[in-house]
């Protein structure tokens, strides 16, 4: 019988420090699939088998305009810090020259290694570099096919195309992959495993990825590597990874916070998808970024390049408009987290919080009339002097004469901020803080 693991749910102590003072991500889905561009499940929405799957797009798959400086560009004007890409998702098709399988980048017309000139050329950017490894494999002879997920989940021969199939020898398969991963390209600064499914024994989980071992072998090739939360482990993990959702609050584990991420993408889809719609605007992606860092997390936005190997126009435009914004407003998201509980949050408005520099950034999502109500004693007594972000154009408090007898007792116990008259010009604007010790 299969000894359980006895160990707290914790965090696994990855070094996390980088991580939660630079807030921000880039995530890149990128694989066959960016061919067919309708949804990088696609093998499974549509049930195509291998030999179809293949002849289509392994035999066409060919990124003439791939450029990674280009990718690390956009990624640094928007003001990413790292990065993480699919080495392999559930396809199983691998970017990278691995010498454990025929299934990659190198043996398509592309012909060549597509990962590590992007690890080189995010390094250069200093962009921290990060690999998604997909736990689920559809194309591996040894990966033991079940009814949740993948092309023959409904296939009436799926028991006949089981027989043979050993998933030890699969589990053996994967940590080959990741032990390449983590020797053959320098520092891989965070691992991103995905996904496990236990449901009742019919799907997969930690018994048939060997978990408990993977997480051994991580932890001795790169020990201060960041790790997610896919395992199927109650520990071991460094990060907690909401995908698709917005945390009302900062994330705990057994009553503590803990460090977490919101992986999201910029439509509805992580690869590419030609004729998708549902693509979200610039001013949303701004706030949800601010969203993630008022509650103490990250953000990693997903962009699917094109067969061709391009970022296309919607997405350059959305990294472009929040570098824009970026440009004078990231010192309200690197090294920051959320506020002090005693600092209530006014209306329509998101809190963040420099402690290293001991000041409060209040990101206006809707711009009031003339006046700013920051209720509460800690503002009054704490804040010595006010700014807008952008240009560093004093704030000035309190109301006059008039405005005071209007607004009567509910200006009491609140420092009143006195708003330009014409809302900046900014998707978010962001009024900086200087709190006294």
């Amino acid at each position: 019988m299969r000894k359980k693991p006895t160990k707290p749910a914790a965090q696994a102590g990855g070094d996390t420090s980088w991580f939660v003072h630079d807030r921000f991500g880039l995530f890149i889905h990128w694989g066959l699939y960016a061919l067919p561009a309708r949804h990088e499940w696609v093998r499974h929405n549509e049930a195509i088998p291998n030999e179809v799957y293949d002849a289509k797009y392994l035999r066409h798959f060919d990124p003439d305009l791939y450029d990674p400086t280009a990718w690390a560009e956009a990624a640094a004007h928007a003001g990413m810090k790292y990065f993480v890409v699919t080495t392999k998702h559930h396809e199983g098709f691998c970017l990278w020259d691995s010498k454990l399988t025929a299934y990659k980048a190198t043996r398509t017309p592309a012909g060549r290694d597509l990962l590590r000139p992007m690890v080189d050329a995010f390094r250069k950017k200093n962009i921290r570099v990060g690999f998604y490894h997909s736990l689920i494999d559809w194309h591996h002879p040894h990966y033991v096919l079940d009814p949740h997920y993948g092309p023959y989940r409904a296939d009436p021969n799926r028991e006949k195309m089981n027989q043979g199939r050993v998933q030890a020898q699969y589990a053996k398969y994967l940590h080959g992959q990741v032990r390449e991963l983590l020797t053959q390209f320098g520092k891989v600064d965070v691992l991103w495993f995905d996904f496990s499914y236990p449901k009742d024994g019919t799907g997969k989980g930690r018994a048939d990825w060997q978990s408990e071992k993977l997480l051994e072998l991580v932890r001795k090739l790169q020990p201060d590597v960041i790790l997610d939360d896919r395992l199927d482990l109650p520990y071991g993990w460094d990060v907690k990874t909401p995908e698709q959702f917005q945390p009302r609050e900062w994330p705990t584990v057994n009553g503590q916070r803990v460090v977490w991420e919101a992986c999201q993408t910029l439509g509805g889809s992580w690869g590419y998808h030609r004729d998708e719609t549902s693509w979200r605007s610039v001013d949303e992606l701004i706030q949800t970024l601010i969203d993630c860092v008022s509650k103490g997390g990250n953000f990693l936005l997903n962009v699917g390049p094109t067969g061709r190997g391009e970022f296309d126009s919607r997405a350059l435009a959305r990294l472009k408009g929040i570098g824009d914004w970026m440009k004078y407003h990231s010192r309200s998201i690197y090294g920051c987290t959320q506020a002090p509980p005693e600092f209530e949050t006014p209306r329509d408005c998101r809190l963040t919080y420099n402690p290293e520099k001991k000041r409060l950034y209040v990101h206006i999502f809707s711009w009031p009339y003339k006046h700013l109500f920051l209720d509460g004693e800690a503002y009054s007594r704490r804040v010595e002097y006010a700014q807008l972000l952008a240009d560093a154009s004093e704030i000035r408090f309190g109301l006059d004469e008039w405005h005071a007898l209007q607004a009567g007792a509910q200006a009491a116990n609140s420092l009143i901020l006195n708003l330009p008259p014409l809302r900046p010009d900014a998707r978010v604007p962001v009024i900086e803080l200087f709190l006294k010790d």
